[in-house]
């Protein structure tokens, strides 16, 4: 038995100290999304939180670039997050969402339905900016399972390393100094877009042969919504405002949504026709020709549906709280000089 174990202990040392090395470099080649590409930092920003949200919005750059948490709780006192990343299909938003309610029970979830259009895995690098950000857990390997595409492998996952290995004559100081805590990305999940680049388009979507919104993306779309009815929160559809014919929301898409909203009880708010009354101009309040909006259009957006928040779904003003001012407030002021220093 002694001898055994004589020739165990060293195998079984050996194994933890390649399986800590696989993990090391996996972390130093993995892309850390500091200076490029920071919409591939903002899922992995959400577990610096400490506290609780009121609201959380789920969903792809339709809400990390068009609400502002910060304008949400400065004008409103209503505390948000926005775990959103680039093209984020409805099954990763249903995941994130239930991580996220292991930890926390907002008021409110809000979900923004243009990636309902996806019924199959898209990309990659999509992929990876939502999924390699989050922690390692049943959820994320299930949201790995279901978001891959026939070229990818769930090993590299698991390993990133697999996938990334070809990054090591890449790689750049942040690579180092990134490897075991990285810096935020966002503010409270929004990516901050100062440029500006005007747009008015007088085009419609390209025709479709089928105008059915694919069953998947509607049986994930009900599952957010039971686990929501399961933990006593309420599910607010949107859809984001847009002035470009590439993310067209067709008329057929939005009866669909209006139909299950309807049958579900369920409040949906299509912004799109209210860019006029939420006072968004194309020419100044978009940094890539309408399709999405900068700073200066999601604040005015942030403020119109902080209202709504505010009369019609019942929010209390929670800035003299004393529990969470202290956070909210440099927020705020963190916030506001980010943007005067973009100018």
């Amino acid at each position: 038995m002694k001898k055994r174990l004589k020739i165990l202990l060293p195998c079984i040392a050996i194994l933890l100290l390649l399986a800590t090395a696989l993990v090391l470099l996996g972390r130093l080649v993995e892309p850390k999304y500091l200076t490029e590409q920071k919409e591939g930092g903002l899922v992995r920003d959400y577990y610096k939180e400490t506290s609780s949200h009121d609201v959380l919005f789920v969903g792809d750059c339709e809400v990390y670039e068009n609400f502002t948490p910060a304008t949400l709780y400065r004008d409103y006192g209503i505390t948000s997050y926005i775990r959103g990343s680039a093209q984020q299909l409805v099954w990763q938003s249903y995941y994130l969402l239930e991580e996220m309610l292991k930890t926390e029970t907002p008021k409110v979830v809000v979900y923004n339905v243009l990636a309902l259009k996806y019924g199959e895995p898209q990309n990659e690098a999509y992929n990876r900016m939502t999924l390699d950000g989050m922690k390692n857990s049943l959820t994320k390997w299930r949201a790995v399972l279901a978001s891959m595409t026939d070229e990818e492998s769930f090993a590299s996952y698991v390993l990133p390393l697999l996938r990334f290995h070809d990054r090591f004559g890449q790689l750049k100081g942040e690579d180092l100094t990134a490897i075991f805590d990285r810096p935020t990305v966002s503010y409270k999940g929004y990516l901050m877009q100062t440029g500006v680049e005007g747009g008015v388009s007088d085009r419609e979507g390209i025709p479709l042969t089928d105008y059915t919104l694919p069953e998947r993306s509607m049986e994930y779309l009900e599952k957010m919504r039971l686990t929501c009815e399961e933990h006593g929160v309420e599910l607010i559809l949107i859809k984001s405002p847009t002035n470009h014919w590439k993310y067209y929301w067709y008329d057929e898409w939005d009866e669909q949504v209006k139909d299950y909203a309807a049958s579900h009880g369920l409040t949906y708010y299509n912004f799109i026709p209210l860019c006029e009354e939420i006072g968004i101009d194309w020419n100044t309040d978009t940094y890539d020709k309408g399709a999405h909006l900068n700073v200066y259009g999601a604040e005015k957006l942030t403020v119109y549906f902080g209202k709504l928040l505010q009369e019609t779904h019942n929010f209390d003003d929670r800035r003299e709280d004393e529990t969470i001012k202290t956070e909210w407030n440099a927020l705020v002021d963190a916030y506001q000089a980010a943007k005067g220093k973009e100018k």
